[in-house]
């Protein structure tokens, strides 16, 4: 956008407090927004970032009943695990809240009241599944079944993760409760629905507002909802767990929002507490309510149409007829795609994936950082492995950007006394080879188009420049005959590597502080991050003047991995790999059989009827036998047949069916029966008729 912000609002997708975050979570949203907020503060912009647990919804709920705990232990738990570790990998939240928290509560109410109050909510009465033995109404997840795309069992009520495929819980073959395992009942409950196509127009003209600089999967996204027309969106649950609504009503008793209604007000509702803790109650209303703040909603590619749509239409809804108190839309979506493991889709529900948490037990959480900005799924899916990983960290951590900083230092602390040994002046620095001009331009384009692998690799390969022009100058055999011109290469050297601490902050916090610390600077690099304060900028010119004093020691920046390192991760691999391969083998339907094969001579001798049911009693002493008199044409006929379970004589009647009219007649329980009708069987056991329609049809042939 041409237009130059005041400030910047970065939110991040709120991860479900269900289970531990890992590396697909990190790659997709957390890190690429804590990188640019980094780079925002170095530049001294006005930024914050907010991000937060998501405590509310069904899957926090499932957990805690296969746990037997209670849903706030188990997002008590799972939220401090997770910020715990966000702390450790250096995610620089300035706020990190809980949807379960009372401003939140408060907040979200306040949004439901106003849209309320408006008479924009519609309700409706719908038919939802009910569980008769636990006695409570069914969300999506709390059903399974078998997916009716590729058959696999063990589907979600929304979607089948075998194939991918969206589903409603209706759709699901041979439904069952995840409470009780019992076949879920349809009943009647009324709910509050929000009309999202009464904002289509304005959400479209938001949408194209920014083709120009969203990334396209997130305009493709959100232009295929529009395409097709959005709908009213249920915004209530029947669930106990949750917010509930600010009514006073009967209808609304039971009731709480929608997680995907009350999740995005986190972002607002964490605002407001980060204020509180400012000491200014109102200062959020400043990243919220004001122009001239940038808003940009680092989100997955699974939550697109959340943030381009459906919250902004809550905004717009909050915003109708107001004239102060508005809300701003975002500015960007920088959705991700995913990042895989190992060639596979993380999965938290398969528990295929590597946590967060454990990761950092065993390797530095820069490491990390690193190899996964090197991969960042920025326009495509990308993979973790262990192999790259390793080579990443050998050859681009250590070997270069690790060893020069410490062959530089290690040097000058032998050889000129730990003290920078002259002054480089900007031509000299000019005069190096390279464009600083034009290499921070292309960097700062990178950040600012949100291209994080390209200004990783380009920061890297400032480091290759630095590392090459230590070798190739040889100080250490240039000493012996002019001790001044190794004195200046070791003052470029050292002013490479202040450079370099700068430009890494972003994509290596720690690494960057602790190359900060062995040249002698006092305090941290994020101590001197401020609004106002171009830290940036400084990276551009040489920082060091002549005299200044290093630290005195240096250490190793970054530890080879060995492959006796790796060796516990990649049993691990295999021990995933064969378990998911296992539950493939377990989930895929049985391969179809057939009987014998025919030839279409043999088919023809098969004389099958539509013949209509005219009376139907049951077999005595035969609990399985119905005996149905038909109409077949002219003619009528007895016909046994075992569907007593399933249909009742009263139903059968007036039904047409489909009678094999040739059969051979045959005896059962002293009854004769004259040909078979036909049925198939569902996955449940139960029969279905095939029960052909249409005028005129009794007694033809179906062919």
């Amino acid at each position: 956008m041409s237009h130059t912000f005041q400030r910047t609002l970065v939110t991040t997708a709120l991860p479900y407090a269900n289970g531990p975050v890992h590396l697909g979570h990190l790659a997709g949203v957390y890190l690429p927004a804590d990188i640019y907020v980094r780079y925002k503060r170095l530049c001294g912009h006005d930024v914050i970032h907010i991000g937060g647990s998501d405590e509310h919804g069904v899957p926090i709920t499932i957990t805690a009943d296969k746990e037997g705990i209670s849903p706030q232990d188990v997002v008590d738990r799972y939220h401090k695990m997770n910020a715990d570790a966000f702390a450790r990998c250096g995610i620089s939240f300035d706020y990190y809240g809980r949807t379960s928290g009372p401003v939140h509560h408060e907040t979200a109410r306040e949004f439901f009241s106003e849209i309320e109050k408006k008479g924009i909510f519609v309700k409706k009465t719908e038919k939802q599944f009910f569980d008769p033995k636990a006695g409570r109404f069914l969300s999506d997840r709390y059903i399974t079944g078998t997916c009716p795309v590729c058959k696999t069992p063990g589907a979600n009520g929304d979607q089948c993760e075998q194939c991918g495929t969206h589903l409603s819980p209706t759709e699901l073959i041979d439904p069952k409760s995840k409470l009780s395992d019992a076949t879920p009942e349809l009943r009647e409950t009324l709910h509050w629905y929000f009309p999202l196509g009464r904002y289509q127009k304005q959400l479209e003209a938001f949408v194209e507002r920014h083709t120009g600089d969203w990334r396209s999967n997130v305009v493709n996204y959100s232009r295929t909802w529009l395409n097709q027309g959005l709908a009213d969106r249920a915004i209530t649950r029947d669930l106990f767990w949750g917010i509930s609504l600010p009514l006073d009503s009967e209808e609304a008793k039971g009731k709480v929002l929608y997680v995907w209604f009350d999740a995005v007000l986190g972002y607002i509702s964490f605002t407001k507490e980060w204020a509180e803790k400012q000491g200014d109650s109102e200062l959020w209303r400043r990243y919220w309510q004001d122009p001239e703040t940038r808003i940009i909603n680092f989100i997955g590619k699974d939550n697109v149409v959340f943030h381009t749509l459906m919250f902004p239409a809550i905004l717009m809804a909050w915003n109708e007829g107001r004239s102060e108190g508005r809300y701003e839309l975002a500015d960007n979506v920088p959705a991700s795609e995913f990042m895989n493991f190992e060639g596979r889709k993380f999965s938290k529900s398969r528990n295929y994936a590597v946590y967060l948490g454990e990761f950092l037990e065993r390797f530095p959480a820069d490491t990390l950082r690193y190899s996964i900005a090197m991969n960042y799924p920025e326009n495509k899916d990308t993979d973790f492995s262990w192999s790259d990983f390793q080579n990443r960290t050998n050859g681009e951590l250590a070997d270069t950007l690790g060893n020069f900083i410490k062959r530089s230092i290690d040097f000058t602390n032998s050889r000129f006394g730990g003290e920078v040994p002259a002054d480089i002046d900007l031509e000299a620095w000019d005069g190096l080879g390279i464009d600083w001009l034009a290499s921070f331009g292309k960097l700062e384009a990178a950040y600012e188009g949100f291209h994080f692998r390209e200004a990783t690799a380009q920061a890297m390969e400032i480091a290759r420049f630095a590392n090459r022009y230590l070798t190739e100058s040889e100080p250490w055999k240039v000493i012996k005959v002019d001790p001044e011109a190794a004195g200046r290469t070791m003052a470029v050297s050292l002013n490479l590597c202040h450079t370099l601490a700068l430009l890494f902050w972003p994509i290596v916090p720690e690494t960057a502080n602790r190359i900060w610390k062995m040249l002698g600077f006092e305090g941290r690099i994020d101590d001197l991050v401020e609004p106002g304060n171009p830290v940036w900028r400084k990276a551009l010119e040489p920082g060091l003047k002549k005299g200044h004093k290093l630290l005195g020691s240096s250490e190793i920046l970054f530890s080879k991995i060995e492959d006796k390192d790796l060796e516990p991760e990649l049993k691990k691999i295999e021990a995933l790999l064969a378990e998911a391969e296992r539950r493939e083998a377990a989930e895929q339907p049985a391969p179809m059989t057939f009987k014998p094969e025919i030839t279409f001579d043999d088919f023809q001798k098969v004389d099958l009827r539509v013949a209509r049911v005219i009376a139907c009693e049951p077999v005595k002493k035969a609990n399985k036998l119905l005996k149905l008199q038909l109409q077949v044409g002219s003619e009528q006929r007895q016909v046994l047949s075992g569907i007593a379970q399933h249909f009742t004589p009263e139903q059968m009647v007036g039904k047409n069916v489909v009678l094999v009219a040739n059969l051979a007649d045959r005896t059962m329980r002293g009854e004769l029966s004259q040909g078979m009708i036909l049925a198939v069987e569902g996955a449940d056991g139960r029969l279905f008729l095939l029960e052909p329609q249409g005028e005129g049809i009794n007694g033809n042939s179906v062919s």
